[in-house]
């Protein structure tokens, strides 16, 4: 009789504690994103939204319009059709420079710099102003460009700290 009382305790401790394995064994949610858009090339996820680490750049590299190491960014499209629009160019708004127009502005702790940014044959694009055609292959395209911070010039004074700057960008297929 205390035998059977022992596996009966036994049995309703394993029975118990197999339950409590049985519960929650992990569970979790994925979300998926996106947009559709009407264009002959699809852009890459990984380049839609991204953030170019520009560094730490020394304020007396920027004295008098000095220029920071050019930090490479692409923009991949994929899935292109040329079939019938062949070319796109590029264009980059954002909040513009106080110093100069065509660069964009950096908020933040810091100041007295500018962000510009370039194509691949370091020719500075103008905020606001289409870059010049690249020619649209079947398949993956990559769209590169480069940004540099650079002083606001001679009268202005570079002030270390931390900042940000934020450029939206349009594609327009031909």
């Amino acid at each position: 009789m205390k035998l059977n009382k022992i596996m009966l305790a036994a049995a309703l401790a394993f029975g118990v504690s197999s339950l409590a394995h049985a519960g929650d064994q992990g569970h979790g949610k994925v979300t998926f994103t996106g947009s559709i858009i009407d264009a002959p090339c699809s852009i890459s996820p990984e380049t839609v939204d991204q953030t170019v680490d520009m560094g730490q750049v020394s304020n007396v590299a920027l004295k008098n319009g000095g220029k920071s190491a050019p930090r490479q960014f692409d923009i991949k499209l994929e899935q292109c059709d040329n079939s019938t629009l062949k070319t796109v160019t590029t264009t980059f708004e954002g909040k513009a420079s106080a110093a100069n127009k065509d660069l964009l502005g950096i908020v933040g702790t810091a100041s007295g710099a500018s962000i510009a940014i370039t194509d691949t044959a370091s020719n500075p694009i103008k905020l606001g102003t289409a870059t010049a055609p690249h020619n649209l292959g079947a398949g993956t395209n990559t769209l590169r460009f480069a940004a540099y911070l650079q002083g606001d010039g001679a009268s202005a004074s570079v002030v270390p700290g931390d900042f940000t700057a934020v450029a939206d960008f349009k594609l327009a297929y031909q």
